[in-house]
């Protein structure tokens, strides 16, 4: 396996970053807005999950009890 100097090391990373394609503030800011939304979208969704099994749970209880 061939090493590689640390000075190469550093100008593989440089010439590799510099191919990256990185994003625009506003498409930061709508990406950043979007996983907020839908975070709390399946919050809300999980937490109605939650809730009706948690009903169904207390009745089967109840019917032991």
């Amino acid at each position: 396996m061939a090493k590689t100097s640390p000075g190469e090391f550093i100008r593989q990373v440089r010439a590799e970053t510099a191919k990256v394609h990185w994003p625009t503030r506003k498409e930061t800011i709508a990406t950043a807005i979007m996983v907020l939304i839908m975070t709390t979208l399946l919050a809300i969704f999980f937490f109605g999950v939650d809730a009706f099994f948690a009903t169904i749970v207390r009745f089967l209880l109840g019917l032991l009890g």
